[in-house]
């Protein structure tokens, strides 16, 4: 039981920090981007939010529901974007919450801010410019009718990644793929941690 609860803090606590940086990020961007904004703008960054929190919510379920045994089958043939397919699909829980509650409780923030704008814009078309009750129905109105959506749209989602979870993890496996050949960004290394813990075990061996 304790290596398990330490197994799962090093793997939660790495993520509060991650979803800490981003929500700030996230937070100070979206004051800065709506700071000027309308309903029609307000409307528009609610949308591409919903839209982001769907695209990694989809990879989120369809790495839980992929099996590994067709990614190594492909791996072996040697087919670009594979091995990373293999990482994603064996290593499910993390890409699931890293999708769905880091990057979904950053997208709720933003979602949140830009709903209160469209509020504020509505409020001051109606020429109420008072807080009262008016307010009131409006911002629980626009709140649900995002959280309705939200919810509307990722329930469509759930059942697209499950139905097509190995190819949407093979494209994103081949994404990852692209992003380290082409970028040279190292994905994996800074992804994966058992790698990085077997490295110093060597390491600390040979010291030895």
């Amino acid at each position: 039981m304790k290596n398990e609860l330490k197994k799962s803090l090093k793997w939660a606590l790495p993520l509060a920090v991650i979803t800490f940086v981003l929500a700030a990020i996230f937070s100070i961007v979206s004051n800065a981007i709506l700071s000027n904004a309308n309903v029609v703008s307000g409307i528009a960054v609610v949308l591409v939010i919903i839209l982001i929190a769907l695209f990694f919510d989809i990879i989120g379920v369809a790495a839980t529901a992929a099996i590994e045994a067709p990614f190594h089958a492909i791996a072996s043939k040697g087919v670009k974007g594979a091995k990373y397919s293999v990482w994603l699909a064996k290593n499910a829980d993390r890409v699931n919450t890293f999708c769905t509650d880091v990057i979904g409780d950053a997208s709720a923030i933003i979602s949140g801010t830009a709903s209160s704008v469209v509020v504020v814009e509505m409020m001051l078309i109606l020429a109420y410019n008072e807080s009262g009750f008016m307010e009131y129905v409006i911002s629980v109105f626009v709140t649900s009718i995002v959280a309705a959506l939200t919810v509307f749209v990722k329930a469509l989602g759930k059942s697209f990644a499950i139905k097509n979870s190995t190819k949407i993890i093979f494209k994103v496996g081949y994404v990852m793929y692209f992003t380290e050949d082409h970028l040279h960004i190292p994905i994996l290394r800074i992804l994966d941690t058992k790698k990085k813990k077997s490295k110093k075990r060597k390491t600390a061996k040979k010291d030895v």
